[in-house]
């Protein structure tokens, strides 16, 4: 097990510096970083500009100041907001995780127990029921659906607010937008591959033996299955946290999500990067967490070379 741990750290440190390198070169995309700054500004205040964020050393002198910067939790300056990015982050990010956390949680009481039931009675309204589900939330853009919960729940009924996230009232309808965006994938990989633990070998030996079918499912079954299912669950809550641009906007929610959309529509890169880079260590971690429950969860894993 230390050995599979210990080479899933390395891959996740790879990852790390790779993905820490793409977000500090887009700052030279397009073109020259300090005549953006500067606008219409003069030849002077363009080497002002260049001398002040280090843009006139040797770009790898600028990654390891930037990265050190990093390090010690200095992301830099928003040229929009004016403000350090590090606070930016610290206001908007625990909103954006928040909402992501709720719809995965969300999403996964619901394909789960749907996916094993389907499974397990195949052809029952159980098992319709999950197809249509997973197909609805498959087919329905998560715009649509949100706009959809505002004009029923808020507009015509006046039953939940349409835009914030101060009470549990604000969280249900974009929390609801988020779960049944991540579902149908969930329901369908729970599916199928409970459907084929339950035709193994070893489950038809269980049975043989006289065991039920309860037990069958929730001691042996249940846990060979939910393997890929963890994989899944970690890349789609990756899924979940790009989506929340879309939904933050939608129901004006001041998360990460709405910070990444204004900071690329005003051309903030210090932001820009300073989110690209905490988005994608989330994803890493939750990629590696994943990698580890799937090898305790089954030996084989750990164990391979």
């Amino acid at each position: 097990m230390s050995y599979y741990i210990a080479r899933r750290l390395f891959v996740s440190a790879l990852l790390v510096v790779f993905v820490s390198i793409i977000s500090f070169t887009l700052i030279f995309a397009p073109g020259d970083p300090s005549a953006r700054l500067a606008g219409e500004g003069s030849a002077a205040d363009t080497a002002h500009l260049m001398a002040q964020y280090g843009f006139d050393k040797p770009i790898v002198v600028q990654y390891l100041k930037w990265l050190n910067g990093i390090v010690h939790g200095n992301f830099g300056d928003s040229l929009y907001f004016h403000r350090p990015v590090s606070e930016l982050l610290l206001q908007h990010f625990p909103i954006t995780a928040q909402l992501g956390g709720m719809s995965m949680l969300l999403a996964v009481l619901i394909a789960l127990p749907l996916g094993i039931a389907a499974a397990c009675w195949k052809g029952s309204l159980v098992d319709r029921f999950a197809l249509m589900l997973a197909s609805f939330g498959q087919a329905m853009p998560p715009f649509c659906l949100a706009f959809l919960l505002i004009i029923f729940f808020s507009v015509q009924n006046n039953w939940l607010p349409a835009s914030g996230f101060e009470t549990w009232r604000h969280y249900l309808m974009p929390t609801t937008v988020l779960a049944i965006f991540a579902t149908p994938a969930l329901i369908r990989v729970m599916k199928s591959e409970m459907d084929a633990v339950l035709r193994s070998d070893y489950i038809r030996t269980a049975r043989a033996m006289g065991l039920g079918s309860g037990q069958v499912v929730l001691k042996y079954a249940q846990r060979n299955a939910l393997r890929p299912v963890v994989s899944l669950a970690a890349a789609q809550m990756g899924t979940l946290l790009a989506g929340s641009v879309i939904v933050e906007t939608v129901f004006a929610i001041n998360g990460a999500g709405q910070l990444a959309w204004i900071s690329i529509l005003r051309g903030d890169f210090p932001t820009i990067q300073a989110l690209i880079l905490v988005f994608s260590l989330l994803y890493i971690l939750l990629t590696l967490l994943a990698d580890l429950v799937n090898g305790w969860l089954d030996p084989r894993v750990r164990t391979a070379k």
